[in-house]
């Protein structure tokens, strides 16, 4: 988990390529407990809450290229991460896409 995090960070302007679906969801569950941490001790301690909401603009900067590269490695274009703009079925439909298994080549 912690090598497909840091990887994310590394790859973080590298639209080119693939990202499996170990790579994808091992940084988004690193990324989802880095935020609850966060957020429990901006509850502990006020200042923090500046730094919580810092990470979640920054976690962006990661998380679109992996996105791109996840759809790509699932056979998809990249165009295909604007299907979240509709309303609920949107977001549904880009994690059907998102856990779809890797297309060969």
């Amino acid at each position: 988990m912690l090598d497909a995090y840091i990887s994310g960070w590394k790859r973080a302007f590298d639209y080119s390529g693939r990202s499996n679906r170990g790579d994808y969801w091992w940084f988004f569950l690193a990324n989802i407990l880095v935020a609850i941490v966060l957020g429990l001790l901006a509850q502990l301690i006020s200042q923090l809450s500046v730094l919580q909401n810092l990470y979640a603009i920054a976690a962006i900067v990661p998380g679109l290229p992996l996105c791109v590269r996840r759809l790509r490695d699932a056979g998809k274009a990249w165009p295909w991460i604007f299907i979240s703009l509709i309303p609920i079925i949107g977001a549904i439909w880009l994690i059907v896409l998102l856990v779809m298994p890797s297309v060969p080549g």
